[in-house]
């Protein structure tokens, strides 16, 4: 059996990469709580960007609220119009789409942005939605039995865990 190696760190690099190439003016950074929220204000830091990035919860909007309920993830924080706004989702892992699905269904209760457009550390495949990030910085497959997600040392260095469901 082999072991999955990711270096979360060289792949931030790459997404630093792929958002600059995609950034225009009046865009906003909005992090998908909690890994993405990570790589936003990592990405405002290092691109220097004046406005802190929003905070987005797929919590409210989940189709399996009646068997999750509420995480312990952050609550959507939004200090920008979101009106006519272009705005660049990120996230850590894009699997099945369900979060990100969750996520545009809370933002557009914020108002109708111009565009939204999705960057990702890792897509993992097993899609179940029509979703897919404009950006991501790898592709990976895991088997369904297993999940991934980014963590965060108190130092901000990037890893990944990769754990049984």
């Amino acid at each position: 059996m082999s072991t999955l190696v990711l270096d979360a760190q060289a792949l931030y690099l790459e997404l630093l990469k792929g958002v600059r190439a995609m950034w225009r003016p009046g865009t906003r950074l909005v992090g998908v709580a909690s890994g993405g929220v990570w790589l936003a204000e990592r990405l405002q830091q290092d691109m220097s960007l004046p406005e802190r990035p929003g905070v987005i919860s797929s919590s409210m909007h989940r189709d399996d609220y009646s068997r999750r309920g509420m995480t312990a993830a952050a609550q959507t924080q939004i200090a920008f119009d979101v009106n006519e706004a272009h705005i660049l989702l990120l996230d850590d892992v894009l699997y099945t789409g369900r979060t990100i699905r969750a996520v545009i269904n809370e933002l557009f209760d914020f108002g109708r942005p111009a565009s939204v457009m999705l960057a990702v550390l890792v897509d993992r495949g097993g899609r179940e939605l029509p979703i897919q990030a404009d950006f991501c910085a790898a592709r990976v497959a895991l088997p369904a039995s297993q999940s991934l997600a980014l963590a965060r040392s108190e130092a901000g260095v990037f890893s990944f865990n990769v754990e049984a469901r």
